[in-house]
């Protein structure tokens, strides 16, 4: 019999948790080996492991739900276009910070559904928190015990109030900047991994994050569901939707994530016009 919904989400949280524990165990002994993909992007003995965890998980507690990894062989789209709905996980999301040890790294976990997201569970185990979401249900954050609703932040004045970036800890801040409109004030905060700026944003901690450079559809898959169930919205570069399993690359455009939609960021942010 088919699980549902709240069953999945519930699916989605154990697994999370249970990966990042043990890629924290690694990550806290320093009992990993780093290596280079052919693309030359980071990954890690931890980014397997966890893989492995949440891989024999879900195909074992819901054989009838195919996965997409990272760290797995990606199907042909004509094999994945028969897809209803499928697992789509990071097993670690900010491997690079995983290995520069700045702890700002997560697992991603994403339940897709007619090529939309449906589920998020991302767990960042250097903080202790948990957030997720399923369609319709709002946004949440365990942290470590205490289970609260989050949402993005609400601008007294959305035409005037200081805005928050959420910007990579080795992004330059006049790249930046140099994608918005002078007529604002901003602050930076340094952050890791894309799905923590995301977090991070879902909670009303920054407003806006962009992202300029290669992602895959992992990268973005539990953020937007969440991002979405705490008022904030992932849009790419056009201001077009993200899609999901809808092409043969599963590579993302550049993306901008959103905070409350009362600002005008086409206006705001030049890049993205």
């Amino acid at each position: 019999m088919s699980k549902s919904i709240a069953e999945l989400l519930e699916l989605a949280k154990e697994v999370a948790v249970v990966a990042g524990d043990e890629v924290f165990r690694l990550y806290d002994t320093e009992d990993f080996e780093a290596f280079s993909k052919d693309d030359e992007s980071p990954v890690t003995s931890a980014d397997y492991r966890a893989n492995e965890i949440i891989m024999e998980t879900l195909l074992t507690k819901t054989p009838d739900i195919p996965v997409m990894s990272e760290e797995t062989d990606i199907p042909e789209l004509s094999e994945r276009a028969k897809w209803h709905r499928y697992w789509l996980i990071d097993p670690i999301d900010g491997t690079q910070e995983f290995i520069a040890r700045s702890g700002d790294f997560t697992i991603n976990i994403a339940l897709i559904e007619k090529g939309k997201p449906v589920i998020g569970a991302i767990y960042w185990p250097c903080g202790q928190s948990l957030y997720f979401a399923s369609e319709g249900e709002g946004a949440y954050k365990r942290c470590p015990v205490e289970t609260k609703p989050i949402s993005v932040r609400r601008f007294d004045v959305p035409t005037e109030d200081v805005i928050m970036i959420a910007i990579s800890r080795r992004q330059s801040r006049e790249r930046v900047l140099k994608r918005l409109t002078d007529k604002r004030e901003y602050q930076m905060l340094p952050t890791g991994s894309c799905s923590l700026k995301a977090c991070f944003i879902a909670e009303g901690k920054a407003d806006v994050f962009m992202r300029l450079g290669k992602t895959g559809e992992w990268d973005t898959g539990a953020s937007q569901c969440i991002i979405n169930e705490a008022g904030g919205a992932i849009f790419a570069a056009t201001f077009a939707d993200i899609t999901y399993n809808a092409r043969d690359s599963v590579e993302n455009p550049d993306f901008v994530v959103l905070g409350d939609q009362r600002v005008d960021w086409r206006n705001i942010i030049q890049y993205y016009k």
